[in-house]
């Protein structure tokens, strides 16, 4: 397992998260991941020792807390440019309702899972085409 590569590559994580707190709009922003993710399935599928789909899961499980603290860190800012996420919090129960940060907290390991099932499964195909330096 090359954790210096894992944490290397969630670094786009990190600046995913700090761009779609108000420069990266909600409507764009799937495809800025679908382009991170090919390139980083392409990087491990070239620097990994093997194990790609797990190389993949995990960039994704340490994308999720960058993505995580920085949405609750700067929560009002990320609000005021998603107001979608407005719309779902006042869809929820009103004991979460009360706590919108809770529900990133609640819902972000769920969209970290889910990401890293699509990055792992990149990774292991990209590990099929790309030849290993």
């Amino acid at each position: 397992m090359n954790w210096k590569l894992i944490f290397q590559l969630s670094v786009f994580g990190l600046i995913m998260a700090l761009g779609t707190i108000s420069l990266i709009p909600d409507t764009i922003e799937p495809f800025f991941w679908l382009a991170i993710f090919i390139i980083c399935a392409w990087i491990i599928a070239k620097a990994a020792p093997g194990n790609y789909f797990l190389h993949g899961f995990l960039v994704c499980l340490v994308n999720c807390i960058w993505i995580i603290a920085a949405h609750v860190f700067f929560y009002k800012s990320y609000l005021a440019h998603h107001p979608g996420m407005l719309q779902l919090n006042t869809s929820m129960p009103a004991n979460m309702a009360n706590h919108p940060r809770l529900i990133l907290v609640i819902s972000g390991p769920i969209f970290g899972v889910a990401s890293g099932l699509v990055l792992g499964l990149f990774s292991f195909i990209a590990s099929k085409f790309v030849k290993k330096t």
